[in-house]
């Protein structure tokens, strides 16, 4: 469906990213990968796209926490591959801490990374977007784009950014043939949840599998983990002829959490 789009994926090293990539690449989009980690370990997941797939799969190891690598990012792609078709912010940054004791470091960290860095990217791509009479704007924000938590404020504050940013852009691009919408996730179980669990199991004194309960129970009714190869399967459809008028709109995955 999507044969002969590009897709610049950014956080696409790790986690949700790996998933929104392989199912752009699924559907016939040659893929710009973005993000940190092993060497060795990107290149067999650039390697693994490029053979499951029979897409081309480039890498850029642009650090999105400043703006001149975002542009240069884009810049790559449209330089590598003629064109981007497709932007899908999802990296990002997570830190608990109760705000009055928040570090002044990790809030500039996560807006930057959370929230700015998709701007520059949306900044730099939708000229071209709007020149070629068709894109999509995917920003992947999360159920606390909606609702908040306690202890996350750095991160509920750039979520509910990432959902005004997309519904500003929805409006600016409105009969441009250019969409911007965002999916809003609920508990996914990447390595940054896991991390969780494993801190709650250890501080309650409880086993693995009762911490993963609980952790899901408290906030997801459905009881079970949302799935990188949905939220990919949403970014598809989002992409699909049949998402043509759908703009501005954040599309929760999670669980009835935000039903309550």
């Amino acid at each position: 469906m999507l044969k002969g789009h590009i897709a610049v994926v950014t956080g696409s090293t790790s986690g949700i990213g790996i998933g929104l990539a392989r199912a752009l690449a699924a559907a016939g989009c040659d893929i710009m990968l973005n993000g940190f980690g092993d060497a060795g370990a990107i290149e067999g997941i650039r390697r693994g796209i490029e053979n499951d797939f029979g897409v081309k799969a480039l890498f850029n190891p642009a650090d999105l926490s400043r703006a001149e690598p975002c542009t240069a990012l884009i810049e790559d792609a449209e330089k590598r591959f003629g064109k981007v078709d497709i932007l899908v912010n999802n990296a990002g940054i997570q830190y608990v801490s109760p705000l009055e004791t928040f570090p002044v470091e990790r809030w500039d960290a996560i807006i930057a990374l959370n929230l700015s860095a998709a701007f520059h990217t949306m900044r730099a791509a939708l000229p071209g977007m709007r020149g070629a009479g068709w894109g999509r704007v995917i920003n992947i924000a999360s159920v606390h784009g909606l609702v908040a938590s306690v202890n996350k404020s750095a991160y509920v504050a750039s979520k509910h950014g990432i959902l005004g940013l997309t519904k500003a852009a929805a409006l600016e691009l409105a009969g441009s043939g250019v969409t911007c919408n965002a999916i809003c996730p609920g508990w996914v179980l990447t390595p940054l949840v896991k991390a969780q669990i494993e801190a709650r199991a250890g501080s309650e004194n409880i086993p693995l599998s009762q911490a993963e309960e609980e952790l899901l129970l408290e906030k997801q009714p459905s009881g079970k983990f949302t799935t990188v190869e949905q939220l990919g399967a949403l970014a598809v459809f989002l992409c699909s002829p049949a998402a043509d008028n759908i703009t501005g709109v954040p599309l929760t995955a999670d669980g009835g959490w935000t039903a309550q």
